[in-house]
């Protein structure tokens, strides 16, 4: 097993999730800045697309880094073993310190596909994609043909349209990934219903009864880092895995200063480096309108905020933010 930086990080490990439009590249850069996890995971990212000239110009923006966000993971998802072999190469060529594979998306168009949430249902091929991922990271090795492989991951759930943990996580197991991370949730309970941490201790005793040396990291409702390290504890997990609790909160793993903690002007002065640095970033690569859902976030607790929200809604550009904001705030 190769476990790469894995195997170097002090526990309970923290980590950033992979969020489609939500953990670019500017997002990441944002919050390696101003609160650091200990991992960090780039958006879910098509191996088959990257495997194609025309598909690899358009998806190469998912995969954008800067070294202040290592340790990076690049995050997968395909239910083809040899484009997941040939994206594998691409990612290891391309500098990353880990490559994940995502079967946990619920999302129609990807399960269509037979990939995502699609794989828990098909055990052998999630295996397949396994070994697909380790031998292309194994492959590639960029200029330096002689470095260590890349530690290969896996993030999923806990079964299908039930709890399958029993049968699911052995399977996984058995092709000694690095690290699995579980969201305690099913594939039909989607984020609707509380996660089960009770079930993280579970895969914890299977990992431990089986003998693996595969980390364990949960995932879901977790609130902070004061929560994780609690969750952590109680589960017996090497390491917690935070997503929705970072919109707005680029301090989420800051140890010290949390968001709540920052005056007014100090937020926005913060968002706005978020603005500029996504249009710096994407230009027109990637539609503005994304950075909507990061101002309801950042925009909200204090008497007026409701009324720059609704104005920043309507912005076209990183300009037109900031000028929204210096008109209500005097922001600079």
């Amino acid at each position: 097993m190769e476990k790469g930086f894995w195997g170097k990080l002090k526990r309970p490990i923290t980590a950033l999730a992979p969020m489609a439009d939500v953990t670019d590249a500017a997002s990441r850069r944002i919050i390696a800045k101003y609160g650091k996890p200990d991992v960090m995971f780039t958006e879910f990212t098509s191996a088959d697309g990257l495997c194609s000239e025309e598909g690899r110009k358009a998806l190469l923006v998912n995969l954008k880094f800067s070294e202040e966000e290592r340790p990076i993971v690049a995050q997968l998802f395909s239910s083809r073993p040899e484009k997941m072999f040939e994206a594998a190469k691409l990612v290891r060529k391309l500098g990353f310190d880990g490559l994940d594979i995502n079967m946990g998306c619920p999302d129609r168009s990807i399960e269509k596909s037979g990939a995502g949430a699609a794989l828990i249902k098909n055990p052998k091929l999630a295996r397949e994609l396994i070994r697909a991922a380790k031998e292309g990271v194994s492959a590639g090795g960029g200029a330096d043909a002689a470095a260590r492989p890349i530690p290969v991951s896996v993030k999923t759930r806990l079964g299908y349209n039930r709890n399958e943990l029993k049968t699911w996580l052995p399977e996984l197991l058995a092709e000694e990934p690095a690290a699995v991370t579980i969201h305690a949730r099913t594939r039909k309970e989607m984020s609707k219903a509380a996660a089960h941490w009770e079930e993280i201790r579970r895969a914890v005793e299977i990992r431990d009864a089986l003998k693996s040396k595969t980390l364990i990291l949960g995932n879901g409702d977790v609130a902070d880092l004061k929560d994780a390290r609690a969750k952590a504890r109680a589960s017996g997990a090497d390491g917690v895995m935070l997503g929705r609790a970072i919109f707005g909160n680029p301090f989420l793993f800051n140890q010290t200063k949390q968001i709540a903690d920052l005056s007014v002007a100090e937020r926005l002065k913060v968002m706005l480096e978020h603005v500029e640095l996504f249009e710096l970033l994407f230009g027109k690569r990637k539609n503005f309108a994304i950075m909507k859902k990061h101002f309801k976030a950042y925009v909200s607790g204090w008497d007026g905020a409701k009324d720059l929200r609704a104005n920043l809604m309507e912005s076209k550009d990183a300009a037109d933010a900031r000028s929204t904001t210096v008109r209500y705030f005097g922001g600079s």
